[in-house]
């Protein structure tokens, strides 16, 4: 029982009455809650202060079902919810994974098809999805809006304990046999399914086949052994009743714990829980546990295969190999840290010993991506091992992985370089992000998963302090763990892996012979229900969804006007500066932005390869070793980025240049300006065996990312011919990129390359180009700038004149109501003589399905338009083309979106079809000119484009987008204001003004399996 007066709150604890001091703080209040207190048929077990991460830990238990229940009080807006269960599939089914999907298809409430996707256009929330990891499955969001909080949350847990099941949506969402074309019954069957066609996606990616393969064979002997998101063959396997079943044993309260975090009421989240969920359910005896992995009494090996790499820069240096180690029970939270710092000295930066032995060695291109500490199943492991190699290499990796563990045990580790890992525990603690909240839940959630204490693992503190006296009592301490774990160990694990040319055959093979064995099995009864069952499901898809059943905010719920950033300008050495008083939490955060519009055009292309290795070749009197470690001493972190940003008014008018980020504690401002300084002043352009180390690892990232951001590729591509910044974003961050990278990883000389980056450095490292951005809290922001003062006096001498160029400068300030002279400027580079034009661009993969986009040219960001674009963008993805490309085409996903940049762009992601996609982005822009969408959509698609526009902004990046895009408060007003003021008729208006034929220029891209019927269209230009 809870009473309350002014200051006081009057409990009812274990039949006894007390008062109690109220508090505004989150975590104080939590604080105020005591052991064995009950509250909404809940117990409470344990209230911890967790001071590290601001926060108070109250850990509770159901009564009646036994449901575990962790809060995390902290004064944060962006209140998050999770529920998870241990889900321990014993097969490749993906049965986990096909429910994770198929529960958010439709309620016992909730009844409507799709209650999800459509959740997330009647609410403001800043974070929805669910994950299916090895052993368990989580489905959490994040919102500021309580309202919106408990709206969301009787949305999941009807979807989580009360989903429909329909044997409809196991169909569509997980597989199906179906007609090629489902109208007509003569035409072949195949199988369809998202899931089936996201995991052959999946399966495209060598390194998710390598991790998979290495987990199954690491950990043989339970559900580890198995795919839990589906192994494309296996699915469809898969029986409507298996998965009804499946769901009757796992997801159960029994089984699943409940998380919550940020500043809203403990009470009110208990009191729903129990009285929309928990009430109806009893305790039961779930059998979920994974037992502990049996250990080998001597080491393995294995072998695999995978698609070659279109873009490997040596076709004969494909091969893979790690050396994995079984390690301890994660839910020993000190052995795991232990562990996890252990991996981290063994790895990481150009210090550690592996680096040394295996990455300078140029053996590989770069560490094999399963490289590190795995605690995500119930034992952890450690792999060590190299991609991009000779199959000869081989055997020498292995003995180079033994040799380096053998050396570390015998010398141990530079006491510098633990002293820099501590350092970096610091600033993790101290950093505060907009999504702590998921990544807390994501943090605990393996560990709580096998019943392990989820407050200890928050503890980090005690455990640092403890790390240090085992160093201190045992200087071995390390070495010792080294001896057990990897030198003593006989539960290894030596995976290979190797590319084979007839790897997508062989796949595309078998799934026909699947499909075969399946039709065989039909009788004609059969092949009727498939056609009708076909049918049945385009129906479904076809119909109208009346979504009324459904919680939702209104339009009037959002606030009318932006909370205020306050900034002040200034200068430093002459270098204009922003100055940002926020809550930093004993951080201080730097920007500063070069431009790069002196630059000659034959050197842009290779400013990503600038700023990937500037802070990593060494500088003034450190190599690049000393380098990477005092970094780590002393900083969060030191990157440099490429930038293209659009202007705000103009589509041809757009500011090029270099991003320079970092971060530090308070105490460390002075050797973080020193470190920027010997960067501006001495980089080292002289080492060319180390720009090759780094050259071949970021060739090899580039590669490695393209299954899994095709869509990303393919949207840059389609719009580099509609505008000059789009153009330069391509050359920057697109295919162009990854094919130049490629070109410099074949090549045998580098020294030409390394005589451009001087030439580069005297235009980018420029403080005449230059303007910069401090956020820090009041009481540190005067240091702040005396020490930035100080940096930009010390790289003075980097000035030159300003050389004459082609290309029109536009000087904007970003403030355009303060005082000339006072604020930082934009150069912004008019490129009127650019010319949009249409282009198709088909590169052709090794994937068994593509990633498409087509892109259009519209209107900068203050255009009165752009308001109705970005609703209509929304309004589109959710009311069309969600339905044509996901459930009719069987996608992952897809949809549209207008950009900062002015290109209103279509695509889709892992998807089956290609020629198809296309006309259905053409058949969205003709829904929406015909108007076939209602006020109701037109208000859902608001709250969508609000949930973005109102996302969380941590204290470190407030008044970012005045500094880097020259966004003021009242351009972000006025964009509010347009927002709310989009109407049916403006969005009909907009689709005819900017997307309808003869009225648009558009690109296309796309990135998929081989296509004849393209490369034989002459209007397509294959790569």
């Amino acid at each position: 029982m809870l009473r309350q007066s002014k200051n006081l709150i009057y409990l009812r604890l274990k039949g006894q009455y007390v008062w109690r001091p109220k508090s505004s703080s989150a975590p104080e209040r939590a604080l105020q809650y005591v052991t064995g207190q009950k509250i909404h048929g809940f117990t409470i077990q344990e209230v911890t202060q967790v001071p590290d991460l601001s926060l108070t830990a109250v850990k509770l238990i159901h009564d009646v079902t036994g449901a575990k229940y962790l809060h995390t009080a902290k004064d944060d807006s962006n209140n998050l919810f999770s529920v998870q269960f241990r889900t321990t599939p014993m097969d490749n089914t993906g049965v986990a994974h096909i429910l994770e999907h198929t529960v958010l298809c439709g309620s016992r409430r909730f009844p409507c098809r799709d209650p999800f996707f459509k959740m997330l256009n009647r609410s403001l929330s800043t974070f929805m999805n669910a994950f299916t990891a090895s052993d368990y499955t989580m489905y959490p969001f994040s919102t500021q809006n309580a309202k919106d909080f408990q709206n969301l949350l009787s949305v999941y847990l009807d979807a989580v304990f009360f989903p429909c099941l329909r044997e409809l949506d196991f169909w569509q969402e997980g597989w199906r046999l179906e007609n090629e074309h489902p109208t007509d019954s003569s035409s072949s069957l195949m199988f369809k399914g998202v899931v089936f066609n996201e995991m052959k996606g999946a399966f495209s990616d060598k390194e998710r086949v390598y991790a998979q393969h290495l987990q199954n064979k690491l950990l043989p002997d339970h559900t580890y052994s198995v795919v839990s998101g589906g192994e494309p063959l296996a699915i469809p396997d898969l029986t409507w009743e298996q998965l009804k079943h499946f769901h009757a044993t796992h997801y159960h309260p029994s089984n699943s714990r409940f998380f919550t975090y940020g500043d809203m009421p403990l009470e009110q989240h208990l009191k729903q829980i129990q009285e929309e969920a928990l009430c109806k359910f009893q305790r039961t005896e779930t059998n979920t546990a994974v037992p502990a992995q049996s250990r080998w009494d001597k080491p393995r090996e294995a072998h695999v295969t995978c698609s070659p790499d279109a873009l490997a820069p040596d076709p004969a240096k494909q091969n893979t190999l790690c050396v994995s180690y079984l390690l301890a029970d994660i839910t020993d939270t000190f052995e795991a840290f232990t562990l996890n710092f252990l991996s981290s000295l063994m790895i990481s930066g150009p210090s550690s010993p592996f680096y040394k032995t295996l990455i300078e060695t140029k053996i590989g291109t770069d560490f094999a991506s399963v490289v590190g500490y795995d605690c995500s199943t119930r034992d952890a492991s450690f792999s060590i091992g190299l991609q991009g190699m000779a199959e000869e290499d081989m055997e020498n990796i292995k003995h180079i992985i033994s040799q380096t563990i053998d050396d570390i045990i015998e010398a141990g580790f530079e006491e510098e370089r633990i002293k820099a890992l501590l350092h970096k525990i610091e600033i993790q603690m101290k950093h505060q992000s907009t999504n702590f909240g998921l990544s807390l839940a994501s943090y605990i959630a393996s560990c709580w998963n096998h019943d392990g204490d989820p407050v200890e693992l928050l503890k980090i503190s005690e455990h640092v302090s403890r790390f240090r006296q085992c160093l201190q009592d045992n200087p071995r301490y390390l070495q010792d763990k080294l001896q057990h774990y990897f030198k003593a160990n006989t539960h290894r694990l030596t995976l290979s892996m190797s590319p084979d040319e007839q790897y997508m055959e062989k796949l595309n093979k078998a799934e026909q012979e699947k499909l075969k064995q399946k039709v065989q099995a039909l009788t004609k009864i059969d092949f009727k229900d498939i056609y009708e069952k076909g049918l049945q499901l385009l129906t479904e898809h076809s119909k109208s969804t009346d979504a009324s059943c459904l919680p939702a905010l209104r339009v009037s719920d959002i606030e009318p006007t932006i909370l205020h950033t306050s900034v002040q300008m200034g200068t430093a050495g002459g270098v204009p500066v922003q100055y940002c008083e926020q809550p930093t939490n004993g951080m201080v955060y730097f920007r500063a932005m070069c431009n790069l519009y002196t630059l000659s055009e034959d050197l842009k292309i290779y400013v990503p390869l600038f700023c990937n290795v500037i802070t990593k070749l060494g500088c003034g009197n450190l190599d690049y070793r000393q380098q990477a470690l005092q970094m780590e001493l002393k900083t969060g972190g030191i990157s440099v980025t490429p930038q293209v940003i659009p202007d705000t008014t103009d589509l041809d008018t757009f500011e090029q240049g270099i991003l320079l980020t970092s971060s530090c504690l308070e105490r460390n401002l002075p050797h973080m300006f020193l470190l920027w300084s010997d960067i501006f002043n001495c980089p080292h352009f002289d080492d060319e065996e180390r720009l090759r180390v780094l050259v071949m690892s970021i060739a090899q990232d580039l590669s490695n990312g393209i299954s899994y951001s095709g869509h990303i590729y393919a949207m840059t591509r389609a719009g580099r011919s509609l505008t000059p910044a789009a153009d330069l974003y391509e050359t920057f961050t697109g295919m162009d990129q990854v094919r130049f990278m490629r070109r410099i990883a074949e090549m045998p000389d580098l020294t030409s390359v390394l005589r451009k980056l001087p030439r580069i450095k005297r235009h980018l490292l420029n403080p005449d180009n230059m303007r910069c951005a401090i956020n820090a809290t009041p009481e540190k922001m005067r240091e702040a700038e005396v020490e930035l003062e100080k940096f930009v006096c010390s790289v003075s001498s980097n000035r030159k004149e300003r050389k004459a160029i082609k290309a029109v400068i536009v000087e904007r300030p970003l403030d355009p109501h303060a005082p000339v002279g006072s604020v930082p400027i934009r150069n912004l580079v008019s490129a009127a003589h650019f010319k949009p034009c249409q282009m198709k661009t088909y590169f052709e993969f090794p994937f068994p399905v593509n990633f498409v986009s087509e892109c259009v040219r519209t209107v900068p960001m203050t255009h009165e338009d752009y308001a109705s674009l970005c609703v209509l963008g929304r309004m589109m993805s959710a009311k069309f083309l969600h339905s044509e490309i996901r459930e009719k085409g069987g996608a992952y996903g897809g949809g549209a979106k207008i950009g900062r940049d002015g290109l209103f762009a279509f695509y889709s992601y892992r998807d089956p079809n290609c020629s198809q996609t296309l006309k259905v982005f053409r058949s969205g822009v003709e829904w929406a000119q015909d108007g076939r969408f209602t006020q109701q959509d037109v208000d859902e698609a608001k709250l969508s484009v609000f949930s973005s526009v109102d996302a969380p902004v941590a204290p470190s990046d407030k008044g970012l987008g005045l500094f880097l895009n020259g966004i003021t408060d009242e351009m972000k007003q006025a964009h509010r204001e347009r927002l709310f003021a989009v109407t049916q008729k403006s969005l009909i208006d907009v689709a005819n003004r900017y997307l309808g034929i003869g009225q648009r220029t558009c690109g296309t891209a796309v990135l998929g399996p081989k296509n004849e019927s393209i490369k034989k269209d002459p209007s397509w230009v294959v790569k």
